[in-house]
């Protein structure tokens, strides 16, 4: 054991060496793979301040179904049946509400910025209607749905409320997949970022290595300052990374309290928490470790 630690212990004072040996490679690398993180890293920042409030948002359909202006009350309420029996024909189970046009009105009139608006109509344009809510599990059937309510007799106009959630639930779901493919790619580029500079260390110490082979060093006795130059090098990427992109939320929280002022809200983005900025971390640090794992043993076997 203490063997191993001393192995280690001098693996990384030899990379702390070679890092003042040329501390401006190392930072320009640095500054190059923490660009090519924080595209991902903000990224996930947005992803995941947004995920909340769509979850807050209900996403089971509702269906509004207008009646014609002209329909007799009877006639409107009695169209309760045909549409209970459609539902149970294709098994959904919903629940069915009668909204009266009187209802409607009233409630449009409370609102302040319609009520005079409403006031100079000279009566109440609006019709009769029925809300159909539906389970989330049901939303494939929405369309076929909403077809078959239109071919009721009396059914002026058939509208599905909810479209506009799930819309919101698949833009981020695809945003999830844009980020992953975004994340992989920049990954492949820090990896060629890495190998490149850990191959252009190991050719400028060739001399050194083939000394230390003939006193007798193994091949991981060699390697191992390489790897921790390059764990260095993508823990402190992802940090810079990390430091950037927070810096970042400032002048955005900005542009974005001035609109979601108009809509009564206080949304606001907030950096990530520390759970996943260490895993961030680790998985840079880790990219790191790996792209010079994969340039060392390449340089090596050419120096053999």
């Amino acid at each position: 054991m203490t063997i191993w630690l001393r192995e280690h212990l001098f693996a990384i004072r030899s990379a702390l060496t070679h890092l003042r040996a040329a501390p401006g490679n190392f930072l320009f690398n640095v500054l190059v793979v923490a660009v090519a993180l924080s595209l991902p890293i903000a990224g996930l920042t947005v992803v995941e301040n947004v995920r909340p409030v769509s979850s807050q948002l209900s996403i089971e359909p509702e269906i509004s179904i207008f009646l014609s202006p002209d329909m007799a009350r009877n006639d409107a309420t009695a169209l309760s049946i045909p549409i209970k029996k459609l539902l149970k024909e294709r098994g959904i189970e919903a629940q069915l509400s009668f909204t009266p046009k009187e209802k409607a009105l009233a409630a449009m009139n409370d609102a302040s910025s319609l009520a005079e608006v409403m006031s100079t109509l000279g009566g109440n344009p609006l019709p009769d209607a029925f809300v159909l809510t539906l389970s989330s599990r049901y939303a494939a059937q929405l369309d076929n749905l909403s077809a078959q309510l239109r071919e009721l007799p009396g059914v002026d106009v058939v509208q599905v409320d909810s479209a506009w959630v799930k819309r919101l639930a698949a833009l981020l779901q695809i945003a999830e997949l844009g980020l992953l493919f975004l994340a992989i790619s920049l990954g492949v580029v820090v990896l060629v970022v890495v190998f490149n500079a850990t191959r252009l260390q190991v050719v400028s110490h060739q001399a050194e290595i083939a000394v230390a082979r003939l006193m007798g060093a193994t091949n991981s006795f060699i390697r191992r300052p390489y790897y921790y130059t390059a764990a260095l090098m993508g823990l402190l990427a992802g940090g810079l990374a990390l430091g950037l992109t927070a810096a970042s939320l400032q002048p955005l929280n900005q542009a974005i309290a001035e609109f979601a002022r108009l809509y009564a809200s206080e949304f606001r983005l907030v950096p990530l928490g520390w759970l996943q900025s260490i895993a961030l971390l680790t998985i840079s640090m880790l990219l790191g470790l790996f792209g010079a794992f994969l340039s060392v043993r390449r340089q090596m076997a050419r120096i053999q």
